[in-house]
């Protein structure tokens, strides 16, 4: 095949960077396969991972948590530290801790209930979850009056999802406090983030009224 002078120039300048880059071309190339194999692999093992997560969760919250006692507490803890253990990277992970400390409550075993709410508070991967066990541990709190504490506790709580129940709780310590002006104003603001229809709703309004 016949090229022409600027054809025949345009190939001796391609030739002589290729020799002089050819190299470098060909490992970048391979460093990109490379990286997409390694990313398509974990990507992979990540939602691997996930799917035993779930499995495993599932068969966690089957159990019930009525009339639980100390034996059976336990024995969901340790299933829950198991899933911790395996699935850390997991939005599970929280999840399971979350539902071993409502087990050891039950149980009334409360030191490590609330060890777990410390953990998820801290650990969990979901933004929900870390804000409930926040509540719970408050709750916990509020049992053995440890009310500034708690009050402490839910002050934390940025998320206007909880904004309801964090109030209505603010309220409740208020009012054991006898401090009767916030207690009115932390169940006003409790109740514009409650669900009108639900029970705690009701419950706050009555508190509320009941204030005058």
């Amino acid at each position: 095949m016949a090229y022409d002078l600027e054809e025949q120039e345009q190939l001796d300048e391609f030739k002589a960077w290729w020799q002089k880059n050819g190299k470098w071309v060909i490992r970048f190339v391979l460093a990109l396969i490379v990286a997409y194999g390694s990313w398509t692999g974990y990507q992979s093992w990540v939602n691997n991972k996930a799917t035993q997560a779930s499995t495993a969760y599932q068969a966690l919250i089957t159990t019930s948590l009525l009339d639980v006692d100390a034996k059976k507490a336990e024995k969901i803890a340790a299933e829950a530290q198991a899933i911790v253990d395996q699935f850390s990277m997991t939005p599970y992970a929280g999840r399971a801790a979350l539902f071993a400390a409502r087990a050891l409550h039950e149980a009334h075993l409360n030191p490590a209930a609330e060890k777990q709410l410390q953990w998820v508070a801290s650990n969990a991967k979901e933004t929900a979850v870390r804000h409930m066990a926040t509540v719970e541990i408050a709750g916990l709190q509020i049992e053995k009056n440890a009310l500034d504490d708690a009050q402490k506790t839910l002050l934390t709580i940025n998320d206007a999802g909880f904004s309801g129940l964090k109030h209505a709780l603010l309220g409740d310590i208020y009012l054991a406090k006898q401090q009767e002006k916030e207690a009115k104003q932390a169940y006003t603001e409790a109740l514009k983030g409650l669900d009108p229809e639900g029970k705690l709703f009701y419950l706050t309004q009555q508190k509320l009224d009941a204030l005058g």
